[in-house]
Protein backbone atom coordinates (compact mmCIF):
# COMPACT_ATOMS: atom_id res chain seq x y z
CA UNK A 1 0.00 0.00 0.00
CA UNK A 2 0.82 3.92 -0.15
CA UNK A 3 2.24 5.81 2.02
CA UNK A 4 -0.83 7.81 1.84
CA UNK A 5 -4.22 6.69 -0.18
CA UNK A 6 -6.84 8.84 -1.18
CA UNK A 7 -10.31 7.46 -2.18
CA UNK A 8 -13.17 8.83 -3.21
CA UNK A 9 -15.90 7.40 -1.29
CA UNK A 10 -19.93 6.92 -1.54
CA UNK A 11 -22.22 7.35 1.04
CA UNK A 12 -22.67 3.57 1.34
CA UNK A 13 -18.84 3.24 2.56
CA UNK A 14 -18.72 5.72 4.81
CA UNK A 15 -21.49 4.42 6.75
CA UNK A 16 -20.03 0.98 6.40
CA UNK A 17 -16.85 3.08 8.42
CA UNK A 18 -19.08 4.67 10.79
CA UNK A 19 -17.35 7.50 9.78
CA UNK A 20 -20.24 10.50 11.32
CA UNK A 21 -18.73 8.56 14.64
CA UNK A 22 -15.38 9.64 14.35
CA UNK A 23 -14.29 12.45 16.05
CA UNK A 24 -13.57 15.58 14.42
CA UNK A 25 -9.94 17.54 14.06
CA UNK A 26 -9.80 21.42 12.85
CA UNK A 27 -6.98 23.48 11.44
CA UNK A 28 -6.58 26.89 9.67
CA UNK A 29 -3.88 27.30 7.02
CA UNK A 30 -0.78 26.33 8.19
CA UNK A 31 2.20 24.27 7.74
CA UNK A 32 4.00 21.64 9.89
CA UNK A 33 6.26 18.26 10.17
CA UNK A 34 4.09 15.00 11.70
CA UNK A 35 4.54 11.43 12.26
CA UNK A 36 1.97 8.99 12.27
CA UNK A 37 2.57 6.62 14.90
CA UNK A 38 -0.17 3.77 13.71
CA UNK A 39 -2.41 3.92 10.75
CA UNK A 40 -4.61 6.96 10.39
CA UNK A 41 -8.10 6.97 8.26
CA UNK A 42 -9.84 10.53 7.93
CA UNK A 43 -12.65 11.68 5.72
CA UNK A 44 -12.10 15.61 4.93
CA UNK A 45 -15.19 17.65 5.22
CA UNK A 46 -14.13 21.11 4.64
CA UNK A 47 -10.95 22.27 3.33
CA UNK A 48 -7.99 21.10 1.06
CA UNK A 49 -4.30 20.03 1.94
CA UNK A 50 -1.23 19.04 0.27
CA UNK A 51 1.00 16.24 2.37
CA UNK A 52 4.53 16.01 1.49
CA UNK A 53 5.92 12.29 2.65
CA UNK A 54 9.09 11.91 3.14
CA UNK A 55 11.33 10.82 -0.16
CA UNK A 56 7.88 10.68 -2.12
CA UNK A 57 5.57 12.73 -4.29
CA UNK A 58 3.64 15.35 -2.39
CA UNK A 59 -0.48 14.00 -2.19
CA UNK A 60 -3.64 16.63 -2.28
CA UNK A 61 -7.21 15.67 -1.38
CA UNK A 62 -10.11 18.02 -0.34
CA UNK A 63 -13.67 17.78 1.19
CA UNK A 64 -14.91 14.60 0.46
CA UNK A 65 -12.03 12.16 -0.04
CA UNK A 66 -11.34 9.46 2.70
CA UNK A 67 -7.49 9.33 3.18
CA UNK A 68 -5.48 6.74 4.90
CA UNK A 69 -2.32 7.75 6.15
CA UNK A 70 0.38 4.75 7.00
CA UNK A 71 2.05 3.89 10.17
CA UNK A 72 5.64 5.49 10.82
CA UNK A 73 4.31 7.81 7.77
CA UNK A 74 7.14 11.32 8.13
CA UNK A 75 5.74 13.85 6.21
CA UNK A 76 4.96 17.92 6.07
CA UNK A 77 1.20 18.92 6.25
CA UNK A 78 0.50 22.31 3.93
CA UNK A 79 -2.93 23.38 4.50
CA UNK A 80 -3.80 25.05 1.95
CA UNK A 81 -8.09 25.78 2.80
CA UNK A 82 -8.76 25.97 6.46
CA UNK A 83 -9.15 21.50 7.23
CA UNK A 84 -11.90 19.81 9.39
CA UNK A 85 -11.96 16.31 9.14
CA UNK A 86 -13.64 12.80 11.07
CA UNK A 87 -10.51 10.83 11.56
CA UNK A 88 -9.95 7.04 12.97
CA UNK A 89 -6.51 5.77 14.62
CA UNK A 90 -5.71 2.59 13.84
Amino acid sequence: MDMINVEKPDSRRLEQLGVSSWPVWEKGVSRFDWSYAGEETCYILEGRAVVEPEGGEPVEFKAGDLVTFSDGLNCVWDIREPVKKHYRLG
